[in-house]
């Protein structure tokens, strides 16, 4: 197989350029344009969670993330296969079965069916393949043998530990020097290991736990030999992407990466690490070991699932994100916005029928007269703002899968739509339709087939929703406004001052005139740091 595929450019953009996706990698540490292995393919494997209690907001964001970067790499026209495990043997799994007198086995599958629910009920595409460690223990045994025989792993009691020492570039993920990893410091201290740093590749069994025969004895895989053994065994040596949170580059990932190169003797186990930063509560990591965490279920019966994602997707996937009460409801008022707009727009994508593969900006200098200018302003930023929107999307995007930066491209796609909107509602003549057309597709496709943070229309109700909810809310911000003015001629300045920036908070913005208050939507408040 060849190791360093070959440069795949892709289609051009709107304006003519040519196309390349930029994507950070923890490796280098910088971002690299995006080579596949396969021309036309790409390889993703993703560690998935360990199913012993439920799951949560923290499992749900890689989830999102790698559906949205999944959406677009085949919107540019890759052919995708993803992996993501489960993780079904372990010490946490062991525990909860001896609390409740449960099998190991059921516990893992009561939970890895929680997981599947919750991605069903998020409208997320399932992986291709969700392995589980314990129907690949040959494979397993496989690699474990094979290290053990060229002198990288060594066997103790029934336990195998991987030699460090005969890795010389172990830490290179992590930036983890072997010599500073001292017993007890993030490292799994046993005093049979040669070196602190020396990692468990089989456990031998201890009473009354699930086990397996090997050439050690019986025993059950470490944590970090099963991932390696799944992802080489469905994807191959070298392949594309391998995700998961940032918490996992020390100790599994840089583990993951010594043992797969070690046995294949050759570097380049992964092409690109990509991880997900880490949801907090309170600066805190979200886990199951701390119980700082809602169920998703719950969180579920709370919100609407695109809702779910246009919160999760509007800070870059590299950035932690912080989870409280109201950080979901802080994200409601720009998700309604773009939401409304879309239902507003329904009556005005059946002219795009039967042309989903011609781009949108093409379609629309299809569809106006040679040497066609817009009649105004309203008509001019419409226009300006679907003809700039598709190369700022995909540059979004490309520009290492920056999903906030794309939701601030569609809300101020939205922003600057909407006066046409409102001017025609359902009846525009045929440039304005036009317009209007094109910007309902760039919105269904990016922000629903791509983002996934739209719910489904009924089209014969899009039009009367959408005009009543934006009548709905301009006059309740109107009646806020009125308020705000009661309240600044009796001298309340700075109650006055809490309900402009509560307003501002929800995408309001409030400008004072000789002639009263004037509001508008704000630029979009989506987070774009892609840092």
């Amino acid at each position: 197989m060849d190791m360093l595929g070959l440069r795949w450019v892709g289609p051009q953009r709107t304006e003519g350029a040519p196309v390349a996706i930029e994507v950070y990698n923890t490796l280098t540490r910088r971002k690299e344009v995006f080579v596949p292995r396969d021309p036309g393919r790409v390889s993703i494997y993703v560690c998935g969670l360990t199913p012993y209690d439920r799951c949560h907001l923290g499992h749900l964001r890689p989830a999102v993330v790698w559906q949205a970067i999944r959406n677009y790499l085949e919107y540019r026209g890759f052919r995708v296969e993803l992996v993501q495990n489960f993780t079904d043997i372990d010490d946490r799994i062991i525990a909860r079965a001896h609390e409740t007198g449960r099998s190991a086995q059921e516990i893992a599958r009561t939970y890895s069916e929680d997981y599947l629910q919750a991605l069903e009920r998020m409208g997320l595409q399932l992986a291709d393949r969700y392995p589980r460690v314990t129907r690949h223990i040959p494979q397993i045994l496989e690699m474990v043998e094979r290290l053990v025989q060229r002198g990288h792993a060594y066997a103790v009691e029934g336990n195998v530990y991987f030699d460090v020492s005969t890795f010389p570039s172990y830490g290179k993920l992590s930036r983890q020097r072997r010599e500073q990893l001292e017993a007890g410091v993030r490292v799994e201290l046993d005093e049979r290991k040669r070196h602190p740093a020396d990692f468990a590749l089989w456990k031998a069994a201890r009473p009354g736990e699930p086990s397996w025969p090997s050439p050690w004895g019986p025993g059950r895989p470490g944590w970090h030999i099963e991932c390696s053994a799944m992802s080489l065994h469905y994807l191959g040596f070298g392949f594309d992407f391998h995700g998961g949170g940032v918490d996992l580059v020390f100790p599994h990932h840089e583990n993951e990466l010594a043992q797969s190169e070690a046995y294949a003797g050759q570097e380049g186990f992964v092409r690109y690490w990509v991880h997900t930063g880490l949801v907090n509560v309170q600066a805190v990591k979200m886990s199951k070991s701390l119980g700082n965490f809602t169920a998703a279920s719950a969180l579920l019966e709370r919100y609407p699932p695109a809702l779910l994602k246009f919160y999760l997707l509007s800070t870059h996937y590299r950035s932690p994100i912080e989870f409280g009460e109201t950080a979901v409801d802080e994200a409601r008022p720009g998700w309604l916005r773009l939401q409304q707009a879309y239902q507003r727009l329904q009556p005005y994508l059946a002219r795009r029928a039967g042309c989903h593969r011609v781009p949108v900006g093409q379609w629309l200098q299809d569809r106006l007269p040679e040497g066609w200018q817009p009649t105004d302003e309203v008509e001019s930023r419409a226009w300006e703002a679907v003809r700039r929107a598709p190369g700022e999307l995909e540059g979004a995007m490309d520009d290492d899968f920056n999903t906030g930066r794309a939701l601030a491209v569609l809300c101020e796609l939205v922003r600057d739509v909407n006066p046409l909107l409102e001017r025609w509602g359902a009846s525009a003549p045929p440039e304005a339709a036009a317009i209007l057309a094109a910007a309902a597709a760039l919105v269904q496709q990016f922000a629903g087939e791509i983002l996934g943070v739209l719910e489904p229309v009924q089209p014969s109700a899009a039009r009367e929703a959408g005009a009543q909810d934006s009548s709905l809310v301009d006059g309740l911000i109107e009646l806020i406004l009125k308020e705000r003015e009661a309240a600044r001629r009796r001298r309340e300045y700075d109650h006055a001052d809490g309900i402009r920036d509560a307003l501002a908070r929800m995408g309001v913005a409030v400008e004072d005139t000789p002639s009263g208050p004037r509001w508008k939507w704000a630029a979009a408040g989506p987070e774009m740091d892609g840092r």
